[in-house]
């Protein structure tokens, strides 16, 4: 009797397990009518969202869309979708969301809700974006989606906020900038160094350190001049000696005017008082700064905050996170990028002043590569090369120390020997040729590897802008 009963209830117990297994999950819309007004269908997907139900959500949206497709909902509708997966978080979300974004934007581009759909594209990328040392990719992205914003929407109640944004994003760009070129000045590479420093000043003068990098720039074109002006290398003419003089003219006239623009834009900074002593030093004019110059550089260095340190953020290191505390809070960001200035592009310019063709004047497009006829810029960034890397068809890559000489400026006398004309060795055997001439074939192929600039160890003469510096 007691087994009958306990095998009936063990059996009770199985089907009660076995109806729970089976049990569904209730669908967002089993108690939804279609009749039902749009309203009710869009509040009950907000609540959804606000209990982290974001697959019901979104199911709900979709219904509203389908359903009432003159809805005064819909293009709410349509937004909160994307709010679903940017919600979600995550990469794939990320890049779900971004795409939804970009679709309310192209159907609803006049409401005042394209703005905040932009703002979240730009998020994405914010979210995404990694340290001043690491990929830049998502910080790069993140600055385009700021400028598009503040560039296509600048009434939107937004603006403040995109501002304060992006003024982060540039900082850690800026600071990537820096790093760069602070490594090239370390290692004596006075061009690449000048380069890099002058367009980060150019691009992003509300940088914490473009001070700093203002400074070294014009120190990198003294040491430039110091490094010719030292040159134990004996120049033959007077029009070599002359020639020299006005390059270091040039070099000294570019670094007095980098002192002076840190003068006149940071007054307030660290470096303004080396700035007035240089200058002092070359018996060059000291600026003074303007009223408002000050006002501006006092403000932007008081609405800066503390950087993190170990001992506030032990884990700081470790995150991928950038620190963004040394960002300015005030001032409005570069919306377009001037134009780059490149190494080759500087030793082009002390070429030309070498041979004459430059006043010697240093000017604010010093080093800026033309753009030629019919080119479109392009629109994507150009990926840099990394410190110590050489890239010859990059212009901001490591250059070499030795400037090239135009082709119009070499001697004739110096211009390299014109390869011989090679011998088809083969056709002239299928015509009948003797074979037992390939003796002296090679032997003339012998000669014509000694005497083939590749094979000869002995170095061109130098000419023009080559011949005053030791490298």
């Amino acid at each position: 009797m007691h087994r009958r009963l306990i095998n009936l209830l063990f059996a009770v117990v199985l089907l009660a397990l076995a109806g729970c297994h089976h049990k569904n999950t209730p669908s967002p819309l089993a108690n939804v009518d279609s009749t039902q007004p749009d309203k009710v269908l869009f509040e009950r997907a907000m609540d959804s969202m606000k209990r982290n139900k974001f697959e019901d959500a979104r199911i709900l949206l979709q219904t509203l869309i389908n359903t009432y497709p003159d809805s005064e909902f819909l293009a709410r509708a349509k937004l909160g979708i994307a709010d679903t997966w940017y919600a979600a978080g995550g990469t794939a979300n990320y890049t779900q969301a971004a795409a939804e974004y970009r679709d309310f934007i192209t159907f609803f581009p006049n409401v005042p809700e394209a703005a905040e759909a932009q703002l979240k594209i730009a998020g994405i990328e914010y979210r995404q974006m990694d340290k001043a040392e690491r990929d830049f990719t998502h910080a790069k992205a993140a600055e385009q989606e700021y400028r598009t914003l503040l560039q296509q929407y600048p009434d939107s109640k937004l603006v403040p906020e995109a501002k304060e944004r992006l003024r982060e994003v540039q900082e850690v760009l800026a600071d990537r900038e820096f790093r760069i070129g602070h490594f090239y000045y370390m290692r004596g590479s006075w061009p690449a160094a000048i380069a890099r420093l002058q367009t980060l000043v150019d691009t992003y003068p509300l940088y914490s350190a473009a001070s700093e990098a203002l400074f070294l720039q014009a120190d990198a074109y003294e040491k430039q001049a110091a490094l010719l002006r030292n040159s134990k290398q004996k120049l033959s003419d007077e029009k070599a000696r002359l020639a020299k003089e006005r390059v270091l003219k040039d070099l000294d006239n570019r670094a007095a005017e980098s002192y002076a623009r840190l003068i006149t834009r940071y007054p307030v900074s660290s470096r303004a008082g080396d700035a007035r002593k240089r200058l002092a030093a070359m018996h060059r004019p000291v600026p003074k700064p303007t009223a408002e110059a000050i006002a501006q550089n006092k403000a932007e260095r008081e609405s800066r905050g503390t950087p993190s340190s170990m001992l506030k953020n032990p884990l700081g290191s470790f995150s991928r996170r950038p620190d963004v505390s040394q960002a300015a809070k005030v001032g409005d960001p570069t919306l377009v990028d001037p134009q780059p200035i490149s190494a080759p592009g500087l030793i082009r310019d002390m070429n030309d002043v070498f041979s004459g063709k430059a006043s010697g004047a240093a000017t604010s497009t010093v080093g800026v590569e033309p753009v030629k006829a019919g080119a479109t810029p392009a629109t994507e960034p150009t990926p840099r090369a990394t410190p110590g890397q050489d890239d010859p068809g990059d212009p901001n890559a490591i250059p070499q120390l030795t400037p090239s000489v135009p082709a119009a400026e070499k001697d004739p006398d110096s211009a390299a020997p014109a390869p011989p004309q090679q011998i088809n060795q083969a056709a002239q055997n299928t015509a009948g040729g003797d074979t037992s001439s390939s003796g002296s074939a090679g032997a003339d192929k012998s000669g014509q590897d000694a005497d083939s600039p590749e094979s000869s160890s002995k170095q061109p003469k130098k000419k023009g802008f080559r011949k005053i510096i030791p490298f």
